[in-house]
């Protein structure tokens, strides 16, 4: 399995104006696919976060990839997992690497990561703030109402059973007012959750979560209300001191096993969003779910705009993760169909959940024809990073500054 060709392929996707408290989502996504071919010809493949930066620092591990037996190339890289700068892209070759091992010996990568305790993985909708213009099938939802029905029609096509929404948006009274929307529109039984990425005060995000204390019950959570560690678990005091024990979820203050322990100390964090992507890879995940339970934590996982190869990744290390106790998020509905670059098609999102594969590796291989087509469009835009506020001053507002509320 000696690793004999190295390749990376930087692509652009369409991506629909989605909002956040960041800003605005830029018409096209910015991907990174890999592939790492053996002496036998087998090719393994993972798909990571775009642009210049991800592309040279996968670059810059080439003189250490090549030659190496995929077997043990995470191995020959240990010295480097200390250092933040490389942790996206060892977790890229991490998973290429798995799926290469997956295909040599006739194995899925979930059984690579100690076997699957589910034959499906739960994801949720994931519902945003939007602008009309772009190509999306899902219209305008800048109020309330707007956004149930993009919910609705989530639900529809894809079978969700239960509901983020991507807050710090709005007022926070407009955004509780839209979960009691929800909750109203989709009844009892589904669980919701509210996600500001930290642009709340503490005050505000207790305010918040008193007042949908009922709404965020029975499986929802608050994630990443305000900002920081210290914060967090202010927020947490705040709410215990109303007699409200909401569970706080992170992906913005918790991003590793040294962050989670402090959480853990100040009970700032409830429920953990990995994501092999940054994370480490998905033997950090699947040892992440093995903290998580050891400390009382919940579990789910985090997302970003991407295609069939990151999804599949998701579910395999899912499927081998006991400790999942929430539906994933996955941004994938918003993607489009026709920008599929893995040539088995589109990944069925059925009942909410995607089946995973028993096919050697990931189970995916990739449409070249698809791929080289979303390299044109990246060597043709003037994109290598991303930039919501950029957006937001071109588009929305020319002095729209990131609120505080």
């Amino acid at each position: 399995m000696q690793i004999r060709h190295f390749r990376i392929h930087s692509f652009a996707i369409s991506d629909p104006p989605l909002r956040s408290s960041f800003g605005l989502h830029a018409p096209l996504a910015l991907r990174t696919v890999i592939e790492l071919e053996s002496a036998d010809g087998v090719i393994g493949i993972a798909e990571t976060h775009g642009g210049s930066g991800p592309a040279e620092t996968l670059e810059s591990l080439r003189p250490q990839v090549i030659g190496q037996d995929a077997s043990q190339l995470m191995a020959s890289l240990t010295a480097l997992r200390s250092q933040s700068k490389y942790r996206t892209a060892l977790s890229a070759l991490e998973v290429a690497a798995l799926d290469l091992v997956g295909k040599t010996v006739g194995l899925p990568v979930h059984a690579l990561l100690g076997g699957k305790v589910r034959e499906e993985v739960p994801f949720s909708a994931y519902a945003f703030y939007k602008h009309a213009w772009g190509e999306s099938k899902y219209g305008e939802a800048l109020t309330p109402e707007g956004l149930v029905t993009q919910v609705q029609e989530l639900i529809a096509d894809y079978g969700f059973g239960s509901v983020k929404l991507k807050a710090g948006v709005l007022e926070p009274d407009q955004e509780i007012e839209t979960i009691r929307l929800l909750r109203q529109t989709l009844g009892p039984t589904v669980p919701l959750r509210i996600d500001p990425n930290c642009v709340w005060s503490v005050a505000t995000s207790v305010r918040v979560g008193k007042a949908l204390q009922a709404e965020l019950s029975d499986g929802g959570y608050l994630e990443d209300p305000a900002e920081g560690m210290a914060d967090m678990a202010a927020v947490r005091a705040g709410l215990l001191a109303e007699g409200i024990d909401m569970p706080l979820a992170s992906n913005m203050a918790v991003v590793s096993f040294e962050t989670l322990a402090e959480a853990h100390k100040t009970d700032a964090c409830q429920v953990v969003l990995g994501d092999h992507h940054y994370w480490g890879g998905l033997r950090a995940v699947a040892a992440l779910g093995r903290v998580c339970e050891t400390l009382g934590v919940g579990l789910s996982m985090h997302s970003n705009s991407h295609l069939g190869v990151s999804l599949m990744a998701m579910a395999h290390v899912a499927a081998a993760t006991p400790q999942l106790s929430y539906a994933c998020d996955t941004h994938y509905p918003w993607q489009s169909a026709d920008e599929e670059i893995v040539a088995e098609g589109r990944i069925p999102i059925v009942g909410g959940n995607v089946r995973v594969s028993d096919a050697p590796g990931l189970g995916v291989t990739l449409n070249y024809d698809t791929l080289a087509r979303l390299k044109e469009r990246y060597e043709a835009s003037p994109i290598r990073a991303r930039d919501d506020v950029a957006e937001m001053h071109q588009h929305v507002d020319p002095h729209w500054q990131r609120r505080r509320w």
